[in-house]
């Protein structure tokens, strides 16, 4: 899968910290919470980066603060590092510590303790971008574009609200041990007051490829459901795709919130012939990178509806996009989400994490969505979901009315 290659302004080791800003490299250990600074090149010529205030906090924290005891030096450096890359003002580019950093690479992985939430931005407040299938979230009928408020849990002493929380800390609140309970305050547009939301963690297996084959007036279609683009989603869809044949395909992105981006094209290549424009990266530079298909598909032919919502997003985007400006397929459903970005991520050597937005991107006809997310070429709104009915899989697909109109153009 495609990973950028980032160089890393902060690196922390266990044993000290290096800065790398520009060519200047520094040096330091901990002594009693008093650094000893090394130079070890000069500054750029371009730029002075004055670290003096830092230290001057730092040591009058160092001997000042009432409780020595909660004077950590590595939490304290890695605040630091967080509060430089929350000063972009990007949500997406984070820094990641080391817990915080392997859940979110579980989530690529597939397997987790939690709710089951997608989480992003909307509006600049923290926000569902989907529920997955099958969860304790879907269940209490959370919705894409909830925005997420409050969030409690008494055994974590956590009773804050999110609006000064990044996403990685809002992961780490709201999972925790299997059967323990976690209560979310939600705003929802529409509703006349809050929502709140009490929700038991289970293990979140989320199986990013599955597919069902849906008969409808002795015809068959194939319903595709991609709920990420992460690193399993190749060899699950491999695991799947033997079953098509020529089948119609409906391939449903609807609650995916992205992924990699190599998983997107790899996506779309199934559909599109081989050289065929996915996605344009812009970077800071304005620099641009097409990328394209390299490989032949084996669904080319086979008759295409995708469906889309709310919770759509980022790498979704890219396939729903491509596969609509090259009039491959309708797309059916609602709005996207509108994530416009694409994030490098790194991990590091103590095992913390960095994010960092490094391009836009452009859908083949040179539009950027970020914010404004794709229209369908049909809108078709979802049927409001009663979490106290009894669910099936069949009754859930018969009470589907954007998958039932995605199967009735595909079978005319």
């Amino acid at each position: 899968m495609r990973r950028g290659i980032v160089i890393l302004g902060l690196i922390v080791f266990s044993g000290y910290v290096g800065f790398l800003v520009g060519q200047k490299k520094l040096q330091w250990q901990f002594y009693n919470f008093r650094p000893a600074i090394v130079l070890n090149s000069e500054v750029p010529k371009d730029k002075y980066v004055n670290f003096s205030l830092f230290w001057t906090v730092w040591d009058k924290l160092a001997r000042g603060y009432v409780d020595k005891t909660l004077i950590d030096s590595q939490k304290m450096v890695y605040g630091a590092i967080s509060g430089m890359v929350s000063a972009l003002g990007d949500p997406y580019t984070v820094f990641l510590p080391p817990v915080q950093n392997k859940e979110a690479n579980d989530d690529l992985a597939g397997e987790f303790g939690g709710v089951g939430i997608h989480l992003g931005y909307k509006d600049n407040f923290l926000a569902v971008i989907a529920p997955l299938p099958n969860t304790p979230a879907a269940r209490a009928g959370i919705m894409p574009e909830d925005l997420i408020l409050h969030i409690k849990d008494e055994a974590k002493k956590v009773d804050l609200d999110s609006e000064k929380i990044s996403i990685s800390q809002a992961v780490g609140y709201i999972r925790g041990p299997i059967g323990t309970p976690v209560q979310l305050t939600l705003g929802r547009a529409g509703a006349k007051e809050l929502i709140k939301v009490d929700l038991i963690r289970e293990t979140i297996i989320d199986k990013s490829v599955t597919l069902k084959i849906i008969e409808k007036d002795s015809k068959k279609v194939a319903h595709l459901q991609l709920s990420k683009f992460g690193d399993k989603t190749p060899d699950e869809w491999y695991e799947v795709l033997g079953q098509i044949g020529k089948l119609p395909v409906v391939l449903d992105l609807r609650n995916n919130p992205g992924g990699y981006l190599d998983g997107a094209v790899f996506i779309a290549g199934e559909f599109l012939p081989y050289g065929k424009l996915v996605v344009s990266q812009v970077s800071g530079d304005g620099t641009r990178e097409n990328l394209n298909v390299k490989r032949n598909g084996k669904l080319l032919k086979n008759k295409l509806v995708v469906l889309v919502n709310e919770g759509s997003a980022s790498a979704a985007e890219i396939v729903s996009g491509a596969l609509s400006d090259h009039k491959r397929a309708k797309l059916v459903g609602m709005k996207t989400f509108g994530k416009g970005s694409v994030q490098s991520p790194e991990n590091l050597a103590d095992g913390s994490g960095l994010h960092i937005t490094v391009a836009k991107w452009l859908r083949p006809n040179g539009e950027w969505i970020d914010k404004k997310g794709i229209v369908p070429d049909v809108e078709v709104k979802p049927e409001k979901i009663d979490p106290d009915k009894p669910r099936d899989t069949e009754s859930e697909i018969k009470n589907d009315i954007q998958l039932q109109k995605a199967v009735e153009m595909l079978i005319l």
